[in-house]
């Protein structure tokens, strides 16, 4: 059986190039080492192999269904496998000890939940999510609130979602038109509809647990306005809540997770002695700071959608290296002899090729993501003030750049997985036309690519006049001034590295310096693209460095990979670069009549 996940890969990147195990320094994780984040790395491929793989197709093919009575009927493998889940405690991973948790670093989390969503993607959003919504309440609810909601789905009693677009929204939350109104005993009536809520209703648990964003009185117009509420499908008392499930979306991919329409008060579960209409919620912090509370949840989940796509991208890899392995086809070009045995797949240069770019593009995308992980432990468990800041200040700069890229080039992974498998990889005879599926939402969820690039380019490299970007900066140059002293490629890949790196430098402020917003951000997803390239080049640098002076196929796989993202991936920049500088209006001055 093909594994889902490289551990070799996972220990090289955690012990050899992150050192996770000097987190165990930290107050924080003091009562954790190497054995304990091993054992969680164990269980969790025991347990996505044993329980979440196997049904993983079956998920695929028979889809939840909303039955006449407004419940969803599923195939019972998908309770049956987060009922182990939660039984070993891994949604509390994270969490402090005081609510139950392991208190485990980030990184770990990460690279744990990494085996699940190899696994089985539409399985593993069901906790997910449960995870990010407990964290924001942890964060910033009441203890009321985190009793009644936080520590039940710390131990899976319930699961949690986040409701933000509307139909009539999508990401312009803006134009959100869900309404609370206060009570006389400051819980809140929440009108409205919601759309595209995953894991939004099922009988998975015993209550789900909504975060709703929604316009109060007294905010002003637009984003102003927005607050954030608790409402649970059935209330702390155990009554029925008034959400109704409307419907299901059927999806390209990821179709063993509900994905719902919901009505918040529209009376068809009215609560009982209740004057006002409504569903009863329940606000979180203050009023009119919902989409400040929810962005902390976004940003996560954001994070965790680069490591979704990652984990898609690497397993179609693994299953695709293990099938040019064994598939034989076509003989060496030199051979005469039509009668002599085929080759294996892998034999032909254009195979290896097509392997190769995908190595390049999982493994340089995990280590970003890991590399944000362990900002994150930076963050929580230092008393250091500067190097909380710093961690904290390019964790946000690398944010959108850790959900973007890897979820269009680990999309581009699974196309090569297909195109190695050849026509079987077309048929749903092979794992890795649904890989494709379920991947190609995440270009999408948690924030557009396009999204994503206005974010990069118009917030996160000029804000703080520009501190973000000089300290991405500064950190690239480190690994750039430690690889001069490397050898054999590594010295030549870091002057590449670095003079990229100079070049976006100068067309960040080419693009600003007009003065015109829209000129500067007309082409920000093309940034947004060669940026990416450039961190994970710094990635790639980062593992040649860390590979140094090490010799075996594993490190000598690391290296080849390495080259192939400087030969045939960095230049790509160039170009994109070149148009940026040139300040082109042509999508910007193109007409809508015109089309």
């Amino acid at each position: 059986m093909t594994d889902v996940l490289s551990r070799r890969d996972l220990d090289f990147l955690l012990y050899e190039w992150l050192d996770v195990e000097s987190l165990t320094s930290a107050k924080r994780f003091a009562e954790h080492s190497k054995d304990t984040f091993d054992a969680v790395l164990d269980l969790c491929a025991d347990i996505a192999h044993k329980h979440f793989e196997p049904h993983n197709k079956l998920s695929d093919a028979v889809e939840p269904r909303m039955r006449p009575d407004g419940t969803v009927e599923m195939i019972e493998d998908v309770k049956a496998a987060l009922d182990v889940y939660s039984a070993a405690g891994l949604i509390a991973g994270q969490f402090d000890e005081a609510l139950g948790g392991m208190q485990l670093p980030t990184t770990v989390a990460r690279a744990a939940m990494a085996w699940f969503q190899a696994a089985n993607a539409s399985t593993s959003a069901y906790p997910f999510l449960t995870m990010a919504n407990a964290n924001l309440i942890a964060t910033y609810g009441t203890a009321e609130q985190i009793d009644h909601y936080v520590r039940p789905m710390l131990e899976g009693k319930y699961f949690g979602t986040m409701c933000l677009s509307e139909p009539q929204a999508g990401s312009s939350l803006a134009d959100i038109t869900t309404r609370a109104v206060k009570q006389d005993d400051d819980s809140y009536r929440i009108t409205g509809t919601k759309m595209w809520i995953s894991g939004g209703d099922h009988e998975l648990t015993e209550n789900i647990v909504h975060l709703v964003l929604a316009k109060a009185a007294g905010g002003g117009p637009g984003v102003k306005g927005i607050s954030l509420f608790v409402v649970p499908k059935y209330l702390p008392d155990g009554v029925r809540n008034d959400v109704t499930l409307v419907g299901l979306n059927h999806k390209m991919g990821n179709r063993g997770t509900t994905n719902t329409l919901l009505n918040f008060g529209d009376g068809t579960n009215a609560v009982a002695g209740n004057d006002a209409a409504g569903a009863v919620g329940f606000l979180v912090g203050e009023e009119h700071r919902g989409l400040s509370y929810m962005f902390h949840m976004m940003n996560e989940a954001r994070i965790g959608v680069g490591f979704l796509a990652i984990s898609l991208g690497y397993v179609g890899y693994l299953k695709s290296l293990d099938y040019a392995k064994v598939r034989t086809q076509g003989r060496p070009l030199g051979a005469k002899d039509p009668s002599s045995p085929p080759v294996a797949l892998i034999e032909h240069a254009d195979v290896r090729r097509m392997l190769l770019a995908q190595k390049s593009y999982v493994e340089g995308a995990l280590a970003l993501g890991l590399y944000c992980s362990r900002l994150v432990d930076e963050q929580d468990s230092t008393d250091n003030d500067r190097i909380k800041s710093e961690s904290t200040l390019l964790l946000d700069v690398l944010t959108p750049i850790a959900k973007s890229w890897p979820s269009h080039w680990c999309l581009e992974a699974n196309s090569l997985a297909i195109q190695i498998h050849g026509g079987y990889g077309y048929t749903r005879d092979y794992d890795v036309e649904q890989y494709y599926r379920d991947n190609r939402l995440n270009p999408i969820h948690e924030g557009t690519t396009g999204i994503q690039g206005l974010d990069l380019l118009g917030r996160k490299v000029t804000m703080q006049g520009g501190a973000g970007l000089l300290l991405l900066g500064s950190r690239l140059t480190e690994t750039v001034e430690r690889a001069r002293g490397a050898s054999g490629d590594t010295v030549e890949f870091a002057a590449r590295l670095e003079s990229s790196w100079n070049d976006i430098v100068t067309v960040t402020a080419t693009l600003w310096s007009t003065g015109d917003p829209a000129v500067a951000l007309a082409n920000s997803t093309v940034y947004l693209e060669a940026m990416g390239h450039i961190v994970i080049a710094w990635m790639w640098l980062e593992q040649l460095t860390a590979v140094e002076g090490k010799s075996g196929d594993f490190y000598d796989g690391k290296r080849r990979a390495a080259r192939y993202f400087f030969v045939y991936e960095l230049p790509k920049v160039a170009p994109q670069l070149a148009l940026l500088s040139s300040l082109d209006r042509t999508t910007l001055d193109m007409k809508p009549e015109w089309f």
